[in-house]
């Protein structure tokens, strides 16, 4: 609409509003919205016997309706002079006790403490742009002295950061109480006069006497129980919260790109601590939904949040596409949370979720709440700690999919991946021999997991819960036959990047004649291995704790080191980059001829490769296949991993366009030195070798 301020400035200049008002004419402008959307909060904190200061009126209704409902000491100021005419000659014979004035908000000339509540829609808001808040600063002097004690201002107010924020201060600052509730959003229609943010009305009650803390109060609509927040900063971002919600709400109702899922985050009302995360994900328009399959919500059972299906957009896509309903809202639940039953959940989100549904559903659509066996699934957090490089991160213990418990790290700066796995076993029975991949199993409901689960486990170190550490062992079998079965030769191997410590740790227990050494930055992660994972160091299995990078630049200029196997199981911190392991440093061309110097003459090299970026990956594999002769793939089925075999053996001219089949003759004997090394070990080692080599191909 043309008549909308085409700048904040503009939407506070006096010159504007007399232009305005003389175009307008009539038709009254309701800035924020009307009396009825605003008349629960305003009854409450102004009573129709307060003599109340409407401090730019404009040709609002808002005073008039008051006055109808029993306000009869209102007087109305404003800086038009048309405007105060018009709605003089308005209200001449209707409200004829109903007072505009043409004054100054800045300086009204008004007796100090003679107003029990100053009324302000908009025009904080208009102020607060001019004389960088200078204006707006004097208005708001202003109403301070007006006010009497006890007295209150109610504003109401888009709350744009620059004008909350410039209010918020000037009253903490005078010592008065502040209180911010968020209303609905008002309901978009064709005038472009509607708005998209939500309205906020913020009071602040002046005391007598400061008190000794300040008194910073957020509710969630007119009738929102107060939730009182620490610092003013605080309060802001409660705001910027609400205010964001709000865009994605409007976003929503246009429905979204496939591509794009928002998210939002919910939290306790009362703690203000994250309690579920909700994630949008709309089906394509070419998949074919039954036509009332408008809208679901599918609980993420507890702990599993971080698998591919519900942690990933591709898994959330496939899990929206199986699901067939045209909105899915994805809820997963937060650790450190107590949650009743299904039924809870459902009663808790149900008021929440209906605001997240998809344009067009009918009004009485049923909306179902989809789960995994109606089971909201079972975690306990066991151990936390800070790591100096990495920030919090937790220790937890799940019910897998399959049954199984499952000992997690996850560090807190990036919930979504599962830093280190390991499957726990129970002290007081056999360890299974099969793998949770493809094998379903009777799963015990979450009630059967009681508060201490983790005693009488530990972790089964014959188990390897990645599959591209299976890669990696299956990968000892490029070493050959000879070497495998050799059993006077040692086979030393060098790892970079240790996490929970399951595959450095399966290399000892179950590969003979096996030297492991271990390169891993962070002492954390060495602790949280040892105490939680069942990592245990001795003459065979030794830690250096340092950068990979410097330590493989020293092996190689010291000369006198070489490796059988050198390992790189090492992410990286910054998720921008494309690819997340190893970080690029790892696969620049010297630290590769290095690695290569390193390597005995049969010696391989893997690498764990994890990169979106196809273009990165093409130069990533350009580079290693210009040291390495000999480079296989093996990927990582459902993940973007893929693990690299790289063999130092053989020049340009032998370089191979097939896998030889002695491979799997030499997988054959892998498997069998395996089994045998495990007779007199706790556990067995569960990994098909054979199996693991299938999908090798020549990159």
């Amino acid at each position: 609409m043309s008549l909308l301020p085409r700048t904040a400035e503009e939407f506070s200049s006096a010159d504007y509003w007399e232009r305005f008002f003389r175009k307008r004419g009539e038709k009254a402008f309701e800035w924020y919205g009307d009396y009825n959307s605003l008349c629960g909060v305003l009854h409450k904190y102004i009573k129709p016997k307060d003599k109340v200061l409407v401090v730019g009126c404009g040709n609002s209704e808002l005073s008039e309706q008051l006055y109808d409902v029993g306000y009869r000491h209102l007087t109305n100021i404003d800086i038009s002079e048309t405007v105060v005419s018009h709605m003089n000659q308005r209200n001449a014979q209707r409200r004829p006790d109903l007072i505009f004035k043409q004054v100054d908000a800045t300086q009204t000339g008004y007796e100090s403490g003679s107003y029990q509540a100053a009324l302000d829609k908009g025009t904080l808001d208009a102020m607060a742009s001019e004389e960088e808040g200078a204006l707006a600063g004097r208005m708001l002097a202003e109403v301070v002295r007006v006010l009497s004690v006890g007295g209150r201002y109610v504003c109401v107010t888009l709350a744009q950061e620059h004008v909350i924020k410039l209010a918020v201060e000037h009253f903490a600052k005078a010592g008065w109480a502040i209180r911010i509730h968020s209303l609905s959003q008002q309901s978009q229609d064709s005038d472009s006069s509607s708005f998209a943010l939500p309205v906020f009305v913020l009071i602040c009650t002046k005391f007598r006497q400061p008190p000794p803390f300040a008194v910073l109060e957020m509710c969630q609509g007119e009738d929102g129980a107060p939730c009182r927040l620490a610092s003013v900063s605080e309060l802001l971002s409660a705001i910027k919260e609400r205010q964001a919600y709000a865009l994605m709400l409007q976003k929503l109702k246009g429905g979204t790109d496939t591509l794009s899922t928002p998210s939002l985050t919910l939290c306790h009302a009362g703690t203000g601590l994250p309690r579920y995360t909700l994630t949008v994900q709309d089906s394509p328009p070419s998949t074919k939904v039954p036509r009332a399959n408008h809208f679901a919500i599918f609980i993420v059972p507890q702990g599993r949040e971080s698998d591919w299906l519900y942690g990933s957009a591709e898994g959330r896509s496939q899990l929206a596409s199986s699901a067939k309903f045209r909105r899915l809202i994805i809820a997963a639940m937060h650790r450190d949370q107590v949650y009743e039953d299904m039924q809870a959940v459902q009663s808790e989100l149900s008021p929440m979720v209906m605001e997240l549904a998809p344009p067009g559903m009918p009004d009485n659509q049923q909306v179902p709440f989809l789960s995994v066996g109606g089971d909201l699934g079972w975690r306990e957090v066991i151990g936390r700690g800070v790591s100096d490089l990495t920030g919090e991160y937790s220790v937890e213990d799940v019910r897998g999919e399959d049954g199984h418990l499952y000992r997690r790290l996850i560090f807190m700066n990036n919930t979504q991946l599962v830093q280190s796995e390991s499957r726990l076993r129970s002290t007081t029975t056999s360890s299974s021999g099969h793998k949770k991949k493809g094998k379903k199993k009777s799963k015990p409901p979450s009630s059967d997991a009681p508060a201490t689960a983790n005693k009488g486990n530990t972790v089964d170190r014959g188990f390897l819960c990645c599959t591209h550490h299976e890669v990696m062992v299956a990968g000892f079998a490029m070493l050959g036959m000879e070497a495998i079965k050799n059993k006077d030769a040692l086979v030393s191997v060098l790892v970079v990047g240790l996490g929970g410590g399951g595959l450095p740790q399966f290399l000892r227990d179950f590969v003979p004649r096996v030297h492991v050494e271990v390169v891993e930055l962070d002492p954390a992660v060495l602790e949280v291995a040892q105490t939680w994972f069942g990592f245990q160091t001795d003459d065979r299995l030794k830690v250096t704790l340092g950068d990979g990078l410097e330590h493989i630049s020293t092996l190689a200029s010291q000369g006198g080191h070489s490796y059988d196997v050198i390992m790189f199981d090492v992410d990286s911190k910054d998720p921008t980059l494309g690819i997340s392991c190893p970080p690029p440093a790892f696969v620049e061309t010297p630290l590769l001829q290095k690695v290569c110097k390193l390597l005995t003459p049969q010696g391989v090299f893997m690498l764990n490769l994890v990169c979106r970026d196809s273009a990165l990956r093409q130069s990533v594999m350009e580079r290693i296949q210009a040291v390495f002769p000999n480079v296989f793939s093996r990927p990582i089925e459902g993940e973007v991993n893929e693990v690299l075999l790289c063999s130092k053996g053989g020049d340009e001219e032998h370089k191979l366009s097939i896998i030889p089949k002695e491979l799997q003759q030499a997988a054959k004997g892998l498997q069998e030195v395996l089994r045998n090394s495990s007779q007199n070990a706790p556990c067995n080692p569960q990994i098909d070798i054979s199996a693991m080599l299938k999908e090798l191909r020549v990159a």
